[in-house]
């Protein structure tokens, strides 16, 4: 797996790609996501440097990760908290986890995979999960006359 930077802007990306591959597969909500959040530039990055930080990610579990075919691939313990610490930027967690939740709520459902993702990255960077896993509030609806 690559390294980057301490607190780069590609460190978080990669976090938000991991949530996007959590499930198995990245879904055209999840991409829409990033496109109407502004992730890449919340983050600090061109829209085709965030893609690339997700096809390299791609590229890097299917190198290392394990997993039965035509499951989501899974990574150990110790390289998930190697990849959640190359961000401790306060701040930048905070922000990168929210972009996390609203990335992965975007189709609409959270899976197990997802929300254990979400769990422990909000435990180990100290954020509380309660914070992270309640759904986003509901904006309210236009109404036309």
């Amino acid at each position: 797996m690559r390294s980057y930077p301490r607190n780069s802007p590609e460190a978080a990306a990669r976090i938000v790609a991991l949530i996007m591959v959590a499930d198995g597969h990245v879904s055209r909500s999840e991409m829409a996501a990033l496109d109407r959040l502004h992730a890449s530039t919340l983050l600090d990055l061109a829209p085709a440097d965030m893609a690339r930080v997700l096809r390299e990610l791609s590229e890097d579990l299917m190198c290392t990760a394990f997993a039965p075919w035509c499951s989501s691939c899974r990574i150990s313990e110790e390289l998930l908290q190697a990849l959640l610490t190359e961000v401790d930027d306060t701040e930048l967690r905070a922000s990168t986890l929210a972009l996390c939740r609203e990335v992965a709520q975007a189709d609409a459902h959270l899976s197990d995979a997802e929300e254990s993702l979400l769990a422990q990255t909000a435990q180990l960077w100290g954020l509380g999960t309660d914070r992270y896993l309640q759904p986003p509030p509901q904006r309210p609806m236009a109404m036309t006359l």
